[in-house]
């Protein structure tokens, strides 16, 4: 990654993220708001909601991954609201797979030393923010979860990790930052264990080609303001991250467009953007973020016109 581009978007989640967790919570990504976008929901639970939907759609976990020590890395962690949701909700599971799987003896009861052991679930969370992995790993402390969780500054196109290191590589929202998809996706790969599972969503512009039409000059002036504003180097459609997926040693490749699902979510950010609180912090947080807040329409009316499109990609190892 370029040096110019790295701290673009460190300085840019560097001054934003104690904004967005005062006024928005820990989720820095889209809610889900039903395969239509038309369900009302409180923005935090559509947050959750999306996560959930993610794992069930690209089949996660399975019972049989969390009967051993499952490892999960999360590219592109923000303050560390996924990398623990994830950690938990794998913990719980494993937990009570293990009850349900447990022996027991001549009068019911579970042999103790099975219900001593179990799958450990480990997540690592990394991002080019110094402020968002502090952030993060002091959540995790807050939530007696860091012996279980760990956050790191590091790159994504060259992860300070052995191959074959992770049962799940879980990338919400960071794609899109990557000034180099095809190295990103194969350090993912890289990474990932053998039966692993990638689950990536990210920003898209629409397909382009002979059926679609290429990008208009309009389009492409509004993209660049949305690289400009976001720090982000360019996005590609969803079959050009497919051409990409299908290129490595992967399998079981699933993709899909959920733009519907996720529109609603930025006029929701921008009516909770207009409280004095809000206002206020974006007054006192600098530039960068006020840039950041103000193009907030941009991205909304990019969905409405089907520019921006939410890409879905699920593979395994």
């Amino acid at each position: 990654m370029t040096s110019t581009l790295y701290q673009q978007i460190q300085q840019l989640y560097d001054a934003s993220s104690g904004l967005w967790e005062q006024v928005w919570g820990e989720h820095m990504h889209h809610g889900y708001y039903g395969p239509d976008g038309n369900l009302k929901k409180e923005r935090r639970q559509a947050q959750i909601d999306l996560i959930e939907e993610l794992l069930a759609w690209a089949g996660v976990p399975s019972d049989k991954a969390l009967c051993e020590s499952y490892r999960i890395l999360d590219v592109g962690c923000g303050i560390g609201g996924s990398t623990l949701y994830l950690t938990e909700k794998f913990s719980s599971i494993a937990q009570n797979n293990l009850k349900l799987d447990g022996e027991v003896d001549r009068e019911g009861r579970r042999s103790p030393e099975l219900n001593k052991t179990g799958a450990s679930v480990t997540a690592t969370g990394i991002t080019l923010s110094p402020v968002q992995a502090n952030r993060a790993t002091e959540r995790a402390k807050i939530a007696h979860a860091q012996s279980n969780v760990n956050f790191l500054v590091a790159d994504a196109l060259n992860m300070p990790f052995p191959d074959e290191s992770f049962d799940l590589v879980w990338s919400l929202e960071s794609g899109e930052h990557m000034p180099d998809k095809i190295k990103f996706l194969q350090e993912c790969c890289r990474v990932l264990k053998p039966g692993g599972t990638l689950i990536l969503a990210t920003w898209c512009h629409r397909p382009v080609g002979e059926t679609a039409g290429e990008l208009t000059d309009e389009e492409r002036k509004q993209l660049a303001e949305i690289y400009r504003v976001y720090a982000l180097p360019y996005v590609i459609s969803l079959p050009e991250y497919e051409e990409i997926v299908r290129s490595l040693p992967l399998t079981t490749i699933r993709s899909a467009d959920w733009s519907k699902a996720v529109a609603p979510f930025w006029d929701v950010v921008i009516d909770s953007a207009l409280t004095p609180s809000a206002i206020w912090g974006l007054l006192t947080s600098g530039w960068t973020t006020i840039q950041a807040a103000l193009a907030l329409g941009l991205m909304s009316r990019g969905y409405q016109s089907g520019l921006i499109r939410f890409g879905l990609i699920s593979a395994v190892k």
